[in-house]
């Protein structure tokens, strides 16, 4: 019988994380180096992930490798698994990166009359599209190497619809290609699940609302409607992407793992 201490040992396993200089994608990252894990970093061309790398190399004493790539071209998705396969083995792809938008992209943030077609294309294919696609190109590795686990960072709002008194006074937006690509990305996690086991576990985690400078009356109206009284933090994540990633969950596939303080209880 393994110990839990080595059930979640990932020295020697290699894990991608798209997204990885967002809040969420650095928060991740540090747990996996910390449980030993090398990491490819993947995000945009000009984000800061050469500056994660070396943070992460020498804390953890860990390979950390930075990858520039823009998850809305299907070429450069190509380009990036083109590169893992020849530096060596995967054992875990964290689908992380999402296309949330700004308050001044035209049709995003907007009544849903104003929502446009290419906005919701866009949200599809960095949220949902290049999430089928980068694990079709990479399953070959992930069944090669040891511990092989897909873990797609979904959402709340792939789930339950949008309570939109949440959002009065405010500049905030919930467009409907969000929420909808999430829905998606949760359905696609059960298909994959069944298709590529027993080799690979495919698992989602399903995020609530995390704090991040939102206006205080959206910040009082969301921690009011959430049991446990407030609204996510990075550091609430650490456990789940250890626990997903890790033999800690072999026997678990096809599973959506909330870290929504309760949201989806009531």
């Amino acid at each position: 019988m393994r110990t839990v201490r080595q059930l979640i040992d990932m020295s020697g396993r290699r894990a991608l994380i798209t997204g990885a200089a967002g809040g969420l994608g650095r928060a991740m990252a540090d747990s996996l180096a910390e449980l030993g894990a090398d990491l490819l970093l993947v995000d945009l061309d000009g984000a800061a992930t050469p500056q994660l790398a070396e943070d992460l190399a020498v804390r953890h004493g860990i390979k950390a490798t930075p990858l520039a790539c823009d998850l809305e071209d299907a070429a450069q998705r190509v380009a990036l698994a083109e590169k893992v396969l020849v530096g060596g083995g995967l054992s875990v792809l964290v689908n992380n990166a999402a296309f949330v938008g700004s308050s001044d992209l035209s049709g995003w943030a907007e009544p849903f009359e104003g929502q446009t077609v290419e906005t919701w294309r866009r949200a599809l294919e960095v949220n949902l599209t290049a999430a089928f696609h980068l694990s079709q190109l990479l399953i070959p590795a992930l069944r090669a190497g040891p511990g092989g686990s897909v873990v797609n960072i979904a959402s709340i709002y792939g789930e339950w619809g949008p309570d939109w008194s949440l959002y009065e006074g405010t500049a905030m937006a919930n467009p409907a290609a969000y929420g909808t690509s999430k829905g998606g990305l949760i359905q696609f996690t059960r298909w994959l699940a069944t298709t590529v086991a027993p080799e690979v576990r495919v698992n989602a985690i399903s995020p609530g609302g995390v704090a991040r400078g939102q206006p205080d009356s959206f910040v009082e109206r969301y921690t009011a409607r959430t049991p446990l009284g407030r609204m996510a933090v990075e550091d609430d994540f650490r456990g789940a992407i250890a626990y997903l990633a890790s033999d800690m969950s072999a026997y678990v596939t096809g599973q959506v793992l909330a870290i929504d303080g309760g949201w989806g209880a009531w």
